[in-house]
């Protein structure tokens, strides 16, 4: 596919990614929970892969075009997002005063992160309304494999900005515990003001 157009999809892709919402949320959490960010890097980037998965087998135009699937999945999004977001109300990250951080779990942070993406249902239909203007039918690959490469590009921005948004949220805080538990709290409530937007939007309008 030409590059031009994998060019055109990575600069609309990167100010999607660029606007705050519940992946930052997700990730600036990460960052104060554990010592590293990279277990929620791949949970998240892992969470598109799959998303990519579903577009290019032909699957997320089928959930787009049936309101009691996309229901589904936004009631499940924005249920799983509100538990998050709640969670992280109640238990807020923090560093303590000489810096160290509580460890947190590389593996439930990964899980977590998988379901911040792949449970999104506006990234779903992001991903099915956006890669298929950039392919070409006429191209040497197949629709599939330029929607793979689509996303490929996606997911690989996506893992440098989150990968530097949780960076700067652990530096940033830390030896400043109480700063860190004001910017989780907020995280929390971000998470979860979003998941009850999903569902009243999608059940009630």
């Amino acid at each position: 596919m030409a590059t031009g157009s994998v060019l055109a999809f990575w600069s609309i892709a990167f100010l999607l990614i660029a606007v705050p919402g519940s992946d930052w949320a997700f990730m600036i959490s990460a960052g104060l929970r554990g010592r590293s960010v990279l277990p929620a890097v791949s949970g998240l980037v892992t969470g598109y892969a799959a998303v990519t998965v579903v577009v290019a087998a032909g699957i997320g135009a089928l959930v787009a075009g049936s309101p009691s699937l996309l229901t589904a999945l936004t009631t499940v999004g924005g249920a799983y997002l509100m538990w998050h977001g709640a969670t992280t109300l109640a238990r807020p990250s923090a560093p303590d005063a000489q810096g160290s951080r509580p460890e947190g779990t590389g593996w439930g942070i990964f899980l977590r992160g998988i379901g911040a993406s792949g449970l999104n249902p506006k990234g779903l239909l992001i991903f099915v309304a956006l890669l298929p203007q950039f392919t070409d039918p006429d191209g040497h690959l197949p629709i599939a494999g330029q929607i793979g490469v689509l996303g490929a590009t996606y997911m690989a921005t996506c893992a440098l900005f989150y990968l530097v948004i949780g960076t700067v949220a652990r530096t940033a805080l830390q030896g400043r515990p109480a700063a860190a538990r004001t910017i989780s709290r907020l995280s929390g409530a971000a998470m979860a003001g979003i998941g009850a937007w999903l569902l009243i939007d999608r059940l009630f309008f």
